[in-house]
């Protein structure tokens, strides 16, 4: 091998292990043990949402559970192993085109995860969030389990999940 053959893979390597550590850096648990899902930036829309009780955008992502399961059809309920990622922003008008809505800097990331055993008590799925770009977990104990599951009761027919599986062609 070349010098530059060399100095060049030496490059890619440390590149390549600066995103890992980066990507890998320590977040801590939510309030309730639940850990921020790693890779999960990576994972595939399954849908998005505008709420204007507090004018603010959402892309669902799904990991690859909740993917098959959004494409098969099979949601009612979601099979175990199934997270869904709810990624938050408030909305702002586009600064060169006023009828466009755009998001501003990530409010906060959410996360439903299920497991119908382990979170019996909150109808199979297991709550946590993390605040802003600094993934700060939200809360001080476990009683946002119980705040989220009481919201999402409300789509007790859906099995607690609001979001709808965008249609694709």
């Amino acid at each position: 091998m070349t010098k530059n053959t060399l100095f060049l893979l030496s490059l890619c390597l440390t590149f390549q292990t600066s995103l890992s550590v980066a990507e890998n850096a320590a977040v801590p648990p939510a309030a309730n043990g639940i850990e921020l899902p790693k890779h999960y930036k990576n994972w595939r829309l399954i849908g998005v949402s505008h709420r204007e009780d507090n004018n603010s955008l959402r892309a669902i992502l799904g990991n690859p559970v909740a993917i098959a399961a959004a494409r098969s059809g099979n949601t009612n309920p979601w099979p175990d192993g199934t997270i869904l990622a709810k990624l938050v922003w408030p909305d702002s008008r586009h600064p060169l085109w006023d009828e466009a809505t755009v998001p501003r800097e990530l409010k906060h990331a959410e996360f439903m995860i299920k497991d119908s055993v382990k979170y019996a008590r909150t109808s199979g799925w297991g709550f946590a969030r993390w605040l802003g770009k600094g993934q700060k977990p939200y809360g001080s104990d476990a009683s946002f389990s119980a705040e989220c599951h009481s919201c999402h009761s409300k789509a007790s027919d859906y099995d607690y999940v609001f979001t709808r599986p965008v249609p694709l062609p």
